[in-house]
């Protein structure tokens, strides 16, 4: 597979991040109905496929754009690579946009309505936000990821309602985590041009403000659990989403009286990446549970 255009194609895909979009729109979907085989496989696999489509669609025009910055500092990306060109990089993600929205013909129109706005944002995040301004660009990816939750709902209700909106400060974990992966690329960034936040506070002040969305995430991930809410989770969700809220909260706090130093700012940064499969776990709790009593 060597600079092959199959390489690339694979590369261009980011296949682990299915997980991270598809997946927790599918298993939102799963803990709102508390009853995972009353969905179809059809459904299950529409939802999961026609968002997992609108994210490598995303990667596919970011590489595209990003182009003249990879050669820099990401040589082995496909395009710096040489394993696909320009041309088949474009047609490949017009080919995932137009797959993921022709999806969601299957479900309702809310759904569609929220990836065509998907689509949108992520090709003027690629063309013109991510070069301009680092924070507002970190601000935006946690706004997507977001979203997961409300087509979560949207693809089994064509609706949105407190429950999926509950579960969108989450998101504010992805922003922390961008802003402190931001302070560890700080050195390529700057050569390129890109204006993040740390370029412009400095690591030491960078650091703490993704801590600051790390504790706002590790206060508000119970939120869905609580009872003033009409349709809110069981008290079984909050057994590992507790556990990560700790672990954010300890990590905020860490990063904030221990000092911004890149081993720091790594460690931390690890901690929570790794810490984050608990939210899955706790909604195929949520699906599971709620099914069985």
């Amino acid at each position: 597979m060597s600079n092959s255009p199959l390489k690339g194609l694979v590369a261009l895909l980011r296949l682990p991040y299915w997980l991270m979009t598809g997946g927790l729109s599918l298993l939102t979907a799963f803990a709102i109905l508390k009853d995972p085989l009353s969905m179809s496989i059809q459904t299950a696999l529409l939802i999961f496929f026609s968002m997992a489509c609108i994210t490598s669609a995303g990667f596919a025009i970011n590489d595209y754009f990003d182009r003249e910055s990879d050669a820099v500092i990401k040589p082995k990306r496909p395009i710096p690579a040489g394993n696909l060109t320009l041309k088949q990089v474009v047609a490949i993600s017009s080919i995932l946009f137009v797959l993921g929205l022709s999806l969601t013909y299957w479900l309702p129109p809310l759904s569609f309505v929220i990836l065509v706005i998907d689509s949108l944002v992520l090709i003027l995040y690629s063309y013109l936000v991510k070069k301009k301004s680092g924070f507002f660009a970190n601000i935006v990816v946690g706004i997507l990821t977001g979203t997961a939750f409300m087509y979560g709902q949207a693809a089994i209700s064509g609706t949105i309602t407190m429950i999926s909106l509950a579960l969108y400060p989450i998101a504010f974990g992805t922003i922390g985590g961008n802003v402190l992966r931001d302070v560890l690329s700080v050195e390529g960034d700057t050569k390129v041009g890109y204006p993040t936040l740390p370029q412009k506070v400095g690591n030491y002040n960078a650091a703490k403000a993704g801590a600051i969305f790390f504790l706002l995430t590790g206060i508000l991930a119970p939120l869905p659990a609580l009872p003033l809410f009409a349709d809110h989770f069981t008290i079984y969700y909050l057994p590992l989403i507790l556990t990560w809220s700790v672990l954010l909260i300890y990590s905020s706090i860490r990063l904030f009286i221990s000092g911004s130093t890149v081993q720091n700012v790594r460690k931390y940064e690890r901690i929570v990446t790794m810490s984050m499969m608990l939210l899955p776990l706790a909604l195929i709790v949520e699906a599971i549970v709620g099914w069985l009593i």
